[in-house]
C-alpha cells in the first residue's frame, strides 16, 4: 500500500472551503467524539492545551477511522519537536507566531527531506510510514507535508503577503487573538480595527495565491471571512462548546436545589 494523500492539503489547492473545530480537552475519547461530527478538519492543540507527544500520538491514533483531517498546533517552531510529531503520523502542522519569510523557511525546510528540507530520515522506526509499511513513504512525503503558518501579532501581518510568498508554506492562518491583544484590544478579536487588519490580511496572502485560514467562533463574523476569501476556517472550540451547554443547563435549574421535594 502506498503512502495515502493529504486530503486536507488537496482540498485547499484546490480551493475548496473546509470548516474545523479546535480541540483543546487533550483527551483521545472526546476528539474520536468530534471527529464524527461532521468537520473537515480538527486542530490538536499542543500550544495552549496539555497536550504532549504521547496524547497527540493517541489523538491521531483515535481520529485516524474518521474523514476529519487532524491538524497539529505544536508549541513552537522547533526543528526536532517538528521532526518528532511528523514521525508519530502528523502530516499537517500548524505554527504559532511566525513573525517573518525567514522564520518561515526554516519551518518549510524542516518539515522536508533533503534535498528540499532538512528533516532527518528515521521513518522506518515510526509510525509516519506505518513502520515501513508504507514503502514509497520516503519519496512521497515532501508532497504529504502541508504547513500552516499561524501569523498573530500587528508586524507579522504587515509581512503576511511575504510570508506567504514562500515555498513550502502551504497556507497562512490568521490568530485574532494575539492579533486583537499586539493591537491593544485585549479580549476584543471582533473590534473594528483589528477586523480591519484582518482583512487586509486575507486579501494580502490571497493575492500570493496562498490559502488563509482562521479561528473565528463569532458565526456571523466567520461568515464574513469565508465570504472574503478564507478557506480553512475553525469556527468553535470543543472546551467553550462543553462549558457552555453545561453552564446553560445549569441555569435551567437554578433555584430548584435545595427546595423541599414533594411530600410522601
Amino acid at each position: 500500500m502506498n503512502t495515502p494523500a493529504n486530503t486536507f492539503k488537496e482540498r485547499l489547492l484546490a480551493g475548496r472551503t473546509q470548516i474545523g473545530l479546535w480541540l483543546g480537552l487533550a483527551d483521545p475519547y472526546t476528539a474520536e467524539l468530534c471527529a464524527g461530527t461532521g468537520f473537515d478538519w480538527l486542530l490538536v492543540d499542543g500550544e495552549h492545551a496539555p497536550n504532549d507527544l504521547r496524547s497527540m500520538l493517541s489523538t491521531l491514533q483515535a481520529v485516524a477511522p474518521y474523514d476529519a483531517h487532524p491538524v497539529v498546533r505544536i508549541p513552537e517552531g522547533d526543528a526536532t519537536l517538528i521532526k518528532q510529531v511528523m514521525e508519530i503520523g502528523a502530516t499537517t502542522l500548524l505554527v504559532p507566531m511566525v513573525e517573518d519569510a525567514a522564520q518561515a523557511r526554516v519551518l518549510a525546510r524542516a518539515m522536508r527531506y533533503p534535498p528540499e528540507g532538512t528533516r532527518g530520515v528515521g521513518s522506518g522506526l515510526a509510525r509516519s510510514s506505518r513502520w515501513n509499511g508504507w514503502p514509497d513513504y520516503l519519496h512521497a512525503a515532501n508532497d504529504r507535508a502541508c504547513l500552516l503558518v499561524q501569523v498573530e501579532t500587528k508586524e507579522a501581518l504587515l509581512k503576511a503577503g511575504e510570508i506567504a510568498a514562500v515555498d513550502g508554506v502551504d497556507g497562512v492562518f490568521i490568530g485574532p487573538a494575539d492579533l486583537a491583544a499586539s493591537m491593544g484590544h485585549l479580549g476584543q478579536p471582533g473590534h473594528p480595527e483589528v477586523q480591519a487588519a484582518v482583512e487586509a490580511a486575507i486579501a494580502s496572502i490571497r493575492a500570493r495565491g496562498k490559502p488563509c485560514g482562521i479561528l473565528c467562533v463569532d458565526e456571523a463574523l466567520a461568515r464574513h471571512y469565508i465570504s472574503l476569501g478564507v478557506t480553512f476556517a475553525a469556527v468553535g472550540v470543543e472546551t467553550t462548546l462543553l462549558a457552555q451547554a453545561c453552564r446553560q443547563l445549569a441555569r435551567r435549574f437554578d433555584g430548584v436545589a435545595g427546595e423541599p421535594g414533594p411530600k410522601a
